[in-house]
């Protein structure tokens, strides 16, 4: 159970360890996410130079251990492509509009997937001939992922909860999804439960990441929250993590919490290391609102990170939970 702030101070988990497990790891659920410069910065600990998320998609499973051979191939051709967008959206100096004509040109070589052509570029090429056309993918998550990068560019503000959710279905969901699909595990439960782990993980990125999205123009706490709790973009500017300050981001944990909780089945119906990846993933990801609780949320001094030292518990909690 996840317990908001007392008047003594910032809320608790208890039964912590019994959540549920993996993600955007072998399975990307930082998938979690997908958006500007989010491919760059997510969970940091050991599993990073075998994850990562769509967004330097440090959960995104290319080179995972966890990751079957035949799956090796596909999966490198999917982040390329994430990749390439994720940059075109948030790297260099070119202006909106040039952003999102490049974006508007990969909607199209996947349009020509779609209508049996064959595509211009080498990298959507490779997407259709490693990945798309063995597999038989569906192309929807592919344009959803193009919509999220597309609206990187020009929003930076989200005024309730279900725009944000919203965005994570586009940014964070569609990953997940088509590692399902690479699985043969794409019925409706398993996708509803990776839909959940993947948006939650982004969230929990979110929520590490308050002060380095606002260095960067953008503020992903919804705006009807920040009012409900009091607290301002200005006192975000100051860098002040005051009661209400921690209120608010317990409710925003608090309901994280419950998304990694609801998806956690998914863990033990998929077989073998990779259910075990992700297990692993989602623990962690649990850990980090373990941390950002023990500081306090006061994540403009210090951004809570998963250490080498976590290996060994989260790997023992994702054993005890198969």
């Amino acid at each position: 159970m996840y317990d908001r702030p007392s008047e003594n101070g910032a809320g608790h988990y208890s039964g912590f360890a019994g959540g549920f497990g993996f993600l955007g790891g072998g399975f990307v659920l930082e998938c979690c996410a997908v958006q500007t410069g989010r491919l760059k910065g997510r969970f940091s600990f050991s599993f990073k130079d075998s994850f990562m998320s769509v967004n330097h998609y440090e959960n995104f499973p290319v080179g995972s251990w966890a990751l079957p051979r035949r799956l090796r191939r596909p999966v490198h051709a999917v982040y390329a492509f994430a990749r390439y967008a994720d940059d075109l959206a948030d790297e260099g100096a070119a202006e909106a509009a040039q952003r999102l004509a490049a974006l508007d040109a990969l909607r199209e070589e996947l349009g020509r997937i779609g209508r049996g052509e064959v595509p211009q570029t080498d990298l959507v090429r490779r997407l259709n001939d490693e990945a798309v056309a063995p597999f038989a993918l569906p192309l929807q998550p592919f344009y959803d992922l193009l919509d999220a990068f597309s609206q990187d560019v020009v929003k930076t503000r989200y005024q309730n909860f279900a725009e944000l959710a919203d965005y994570c279905r586009h940014s964070a969901n569609p990953v997940g999804r088509i590692m399902l699909h690479l699985y043969g595990e794409s019925d409706t439960r398993s996708i509803a439960q990776s839909d959940g782990i993947c948006t939650a993980l982004q969230l929990i990125n979110f929520w590490q990441d308050v002060a380095a999205d606002w260095q960067k123009g953008r503020v992903y706490i919804p705006q009807d929250d920040l009012a409900k709790f009091k607290v301002t973009e200005e006192q975000i500017a100051a860098g002040r993590a005051d009661f209400a300050f921690q209120r608010l981001m317990a409710y925003q944990c608090e309901r994280a919490f419950k998304m990694l909780k609801a998806g956690s089945p998914l863990g033990r119906t998929l077989k073998g290391r990779i259910g075990l990846e992700l297990r692993m993933i989602v623990v962690g990801g649990q850990m980090i609102l373990q941390k950002l609780d023990a500081c306090r949320y006061n994540v403009f001094e210090e951004r809570p990170v998963l250490a080498k030292q976590d290996w060994w518990l989260i790997v023992k909690r994702a054993v005890m939970k198969k």
